[in-house]
């Protein structure tokens, strides 16, 4: 009974906003399991991976909790849900501030990301809470199409428009209206990250221009996904007195991430890895540098494009390799470069059934600067 009057409150502050209730879980996780000897078991990397595996073997953690197809390899935090590849590209697009995806074999999972995830319950909890009430024949199939696939996914989850009977009076409306607020916020952040912009090296007010809402951005198709390792800058240009405080934004179509920012140098090292999914038709990977100002815009770096197309074409050939030494597979060579963006050659190679490729580019539009990134496609099929 006092689970039960637990699960009550736990669902009205869904009701409020999912990334409460998961901080709300992160900080109280477990207490009542691990109170003893127990609670430095928790802590460990490989009972944690036990916890998610065991997790994943749950019967109704072995379908995508959206559309159903089988053995999902992505979950949906702050939710718990265990969703497939095509319902995890809708779900980025709704924003980090309404859900975050994350791989269960590519990405690294902390406890407390595992703990939270065993305490949302899994499908079948979520399932119970977000389509409590949804209508007869409304939950999407495997086949369904994309535009299907991104309604259903924003109304279950941003909306949360089938949690509660229609019929009854229920603070939804007001939630469907801060969701959408926060929805808006976010994206005017992102379009006003350039307005004030005055130098040559400063953003431009265009920038912003032509992309299109969020909502239209889960109807695009993905082909699979993308890792970006940022690895560092040498020799970047000069935006403070002194130095500069550079950081790297990435874009492939609609999505864009950057990273941490690096204080008071020319020379970061970042070692960060950033994932998007990749739309079709395949656009170029955009890579801007930027330094970071406390109270101005943050001014340009330098940029460049990266043609990922080749990689992806590689990782479909290779796919199912079973090479496990380091073998290259393609070579561009700097000095043939007619763009000017290779400072050094760059390399396709293949190991231990993974393609990467390896690029330092020459940043554009700038005085000076290089970045070194790797870049590793990721298909459907995995």
């Amino acid at each position: 009974m006092e689970r039960d009057g637990m699960e009550g409150n736990n669902l009205l502050h869904f009701l409020d906003t999912p990334s409460a209730h998961y901080r709300l879980n992160c900080d109280g996780r477990f207490e009542a399991e691990n109170d003893g000897d127990d609670r430095s078991d928790a802590s460990d990397p490989a009972n944690a991976r036990e916890l998610l595996e065991c997790l994943l073997n749950q019967p109704a953690n072995k379908f995508c909790a959206d559309c159903g197809i089988p053995d999902p390899k992505w979950a949906a935090l702050p939710f718990g849900a265990f969703i497939c590849i095509k319902c995890s590209g809708t779900h980025r697009s709704l924003g980090v501030h309404i859900s975050k995806v994350i791989s269960v074999n590519l990405d690294e999972w902390t406890d407390e990301e595992v703990h939270c995830l065993a305490e949302s319950g899994g499908n079948s909890v979520v399932n119970t809470r977000y389509e409590a009430f949804l209508p007869e024949n409304k939950k999407i199939k495997q086949d369904c199409s994309t535009e299907e696939r991104n309604d259903f996914i924003r109304k279950k989850y941003q909306f949360q428009q089938f949690v509660c009977d229609p019929q009854f009076s229920c603070p939804l409306p007001l939630n469907k209206k801060h969701a959408q607020d926060k929805h808006q916020q976010h994206n005017s952040n992102k379009h006003g990250f350039g307005h004030a912009f005055r130098n040559s090296w400063r953003k431009k007010d265009s920038d912003s221009k032509g992309l299109k809402k969020m909502s239209d951005v889960g109807m695009i198709e993905f082909v699979g996904l993308i890792k970006v390792n940022i690895v560092k800058g040498t020799d970047l240009a000069v935006r403070d007195v002194m130095s500069s405080d550079p950081y790297v934004m990435i874009n492939l179509g609609h999505q864009s991430m950057k990273t941490k920012v690096i204080k008071n140098t020319l020379n970061p090292i970042w070692n960060e890895r950033l994932m998007l999914s990749i739309p079709d038709p395949i656009p170029p990977l955009k890579l801007q540098v930027f330094d970071k100002d406390t109270f101005s815009s943050d001014d340009r770096m330098g940029e460049a494009d990266v043609d990922i197309r080749p990689l992806i074409a590689a990782t479909k050939e290779h796919e199912n390799s079973t090479i496990t030494e380091l073998t290259e597979l393609y070579r561009w060579s700097a000095s043939e470069d007619s763009n000017g963006v290779l400072a050094k050659d760059s390399v396709i190679s293949i190991a231990n059934g993974k393609v990467k490729q390896e690029i330092t580019l020459k940043l554009q539009n700038v005085e000076r600067g290089e970045l070194e990134i790797e870049i590793e496609c990721v298909p459907l099929s995995q």
